[in-house]
């Protein structure tokens, strides 16, 4: 089943890099044992280039897709600050437009949110 009802404004698909695999699964295992996600989905091997204080940098990064709800967003984030090693690590929070109504319910009751 695919279609928008009311839940689906409330999952949030968040964005976050990772300088490796262990610390990228470090803290997605503690969002989900804090209720704060539902899901971690962990990306090895992509590539990131960016300007860091007057440097261009190339590095390689992981990347993490953190499924939320806009109801843990602001203690998802507190925690990825708290425990991530960058000094300004990657959090972008994305919207759910649409998806399927089983899966986003079951995103928001693992992380506590209502469910209507």
């Amino acid at each position: 089943m695919i279609g928008y009802q009311g839940t689906v404004s409330k999952v949030l698909v968040v964005l976050c890099t990772f300088p490796d695999v262990e610390q990228a699964r470090q803290i997605g295992t503690a969002l989900i044992e804090k209720q704060l996600a539902a899901c971690v989905n962990v990306i090895p091997g992509i590539g990131s280039i960016y300007e860091w204080q007057g440097e261009i940098k190339q590095e390689g990064e992981v990347l993490a897709l953190i499924k939320t709800s806009e109801t843990a967003f602001p203690a998802l984030e507190n925690e990825i600050f708290r425990l991530h090693p960058y000094d300004v690590p990657e959090i972008i929070a994305l919207p759910v437009a649409v998806g399927s109504v089983p899966y986003l319910r079951w995103v928001l009751g693992q992380t506590g949110a209502p469910l209507d």
